[in-house]
């Protein structure tokens, strides 16, 4: 059984006892949260789409931890023209764990 699911604008297909990562959610380490966005739940051959969400189906997730990824280096240069720019990123993030699928 899958699901696709939709947090942080983005579409993620999980399965029970994934861990992926999403953009930042404002949750506790260890906290169950419920991620409602639920695109399209499959289990087997029985395919529910929703138009644009399912009614009623829920994703349970646990977070197990909120972190920074990696730093990403943007670099602007001219040659000649006595000009660079050095300038990094980090995005935080939310490690979550996925519990159950619920269809709707």
């Amino acid at each position: 059984m899958y699901a696709v699911i939709k947090t942080g604008g983005k579409q993620y297909r999980v399965s029970e006892g994934d861990v992926l990562r999403v953009e930042k959610l404002d949750a506790e380490d260890g906290a169950s949260i419920k991620l409602g966005e639920v695109l399209m739940v499959s289990n087997g051959d029985d395919v529910k789409v929703g138009a644009p969400v399912l009614e009623g189906a829920s994703v349970d997730a646990t977070v197990m931890a909120t972190a920074k990824a990696d730093k990403v280096t943007i670099i602007k240069f001219k040659r000649r023209h006595n000009y660079k720019r050095t300038k990094g990123h980090r995005q935080p993030f939310t490690q979550v764990k996925i519990t159950g699928i619920t269809a709707g």
